[in-house]
């Protein structure tokens, strides 16, 4: 979903480099994928294709953070909806 991002910490020799992915339009995911050594990660489109990957060698990446966009479940936005507009949520 949009705003879905992932930071990647490689390690760059002497120092630490740390790269972003981001789910940048509606409808976007990132994926993650770790195959044959090499970590994938790539920001797809709902019908799948990708649109943008980076790679990174497996024994260089140090961490790999998933940070999801909060989502709120059916009931919670059913609330936020169903509220007559100028009544305080609080009461």
């Amino acid at each position: 979903m949009k705003g879905d991002r992932v930071e990647i910490v490689v390690d760059a020799g002497d120092t630490t480099r740390t790269y972003e992915v981001v789910a940048s339009r509606a409808g976007r995911r990132v994926e993650t994928a770790v195959r044959r050594g090499v970590v994938e990660v790539s920001e797809v489109t709902r019908s799948g294709s990708v649109v943008r990957t980076a790679r990174f060698m497996a024994t260089r990446v140090l961490a790999l953070v998933e940070q999801p966009v909060p989502r709120e479940d059916a009931a919670e936005r059913a609330a936020r909806t169903s509220r007559p507009l100028g009544e305080d949520p609080e009461t």
